[in-house]
């Protein structure tokens, strides 16, 4: 747990464990400090243990319906689409652009647990002759970079294949998903393309997979899973788009003030780290920058402010 995270100075058990000393030994060594770990046995510090196993055990009661939900909504899905199996993952594939500029393709994993947001990808499109807005074209390489990966890794046990694929659009997008899934040999795994109705009203869908165009019940509770899945990568997408585009356009800002050239550009990344915590330094941070004299540190500093 604390693998990746800091730890506190002192940490309250609820009973006894084992290793104790050699628990807290190998979490002082990380984090170069004392670390007091004890059983509590009384007063507050039993109360917070008494409040903290009641909060663990609600919210492990919550996680089990809630993948038993998941769990039968997977199999509504393989039922209702005639799948060969009962999809376990599920990855949901959008793209985000704004006429072509700052193209991102995104992939959400959904499993019986719920969405696996360490299984999240986004891909930067990096096909220059792709005509703006060229959604096929962006799916195309999405799924080339994702399916040649697997392949190119799967000796590794690490490497997850979906049971599933499901793209945001219509027959288009399903065709050219199926075609590059056939192309690096996955012909078993299924897609659906989720296409919008002409209005692009919710509960208006049409589901395409193989030849059989499906539309669900607008009170479906799986039409409602669906939807939640595409919603998902959807946000995803476009949340990864505006970051994009808003690293561009502020490194772009740099490059427009005067006095600011190549070398001063690098050692202002180098020192802040992106373009965006350049435009939130303040001037004495600035300042600080090898080779940002005091008059170049207040015309950036004013550049971004004023």
């Amino acid at each position: 747990f604390y693998e990746n995270k800091n730890v506190p100075a002192e940490i309250l058990l609820n009973k006894k464990i084992n290793d104790l000393n050699l628990i807290k030994s190998a979490l002082e060594k990380k984090e170069e400090k004392f670390i007091s770990i004890k059983v509590a046995t009384r007063g507050n510090a039993l109360k917070l243990s008494k409040m903290a196993e009641k909060n663990a055990k609600e919210a492990l009661t919550r996680k089990i319906f809630e993948s038993e939900t998941n769990i039968k909504l997977l199999d509504q899905v393989a039922d209702k689409f005639k799948l060969n199996i009962s999809p376990r993952t599920i990855e949901v594939y959008d793209n985000s652009h704004i006429q072509g500029s700052n193209s991102v393709g995104a992939l959400i994993t959904f499993g019986s647990e719920g969405f696996i947001k360490k299984q999240y990808r986004k891909f930067n499109i990096k096909n220059k002759e792709l005509n703006s807005g060229d959604d096929y074209g962006m799916l195309k390489e999405v799924f080339e970079r994702r399916f040649s990966k697997i392949i190119k890794n799967k000796k590794q046990t690490d490497v997850i294949i979906p049971d599933l694929v499901i793209v945001d659009g219509g027959k288009g997008q399903y065709s050219v998903g199926r075609k590059i899934l056939d192309e690096y040999g996955f012909h078993d795994i299924p897609i659906i393309a989720i296409a919008k109705g002409k209005n692009r009203n919710k509960g208006d869908e049409t589901f395409i997979h193989k030849s059989n165009s499906i539309k669900l019940n607008k009170r479906e509770p799986l039409l409602f899973f669906l939807q939640r899945l595409r919603d998902e990568a959807h946000r995803f997408a476009v949340s990864s788009h505006r970051m994009k585009r808003k690293k561009s356009l502020t490194k772009s800002l740099l490059d427009q003030i005067n006095g600011i050239g190549r070398t001063r550009k690098r050692a202002l990344l180098n020192y802040f780290g992106s373009a965006r915590a350049v435009e939130s330094a303040s001037f004495d941070d600035l300042k600080k920058v090898e080779g940002i004299e005091t008059s170049v540190a207040q015309k950036i500093h004013d550049f971004f402010h004023n």
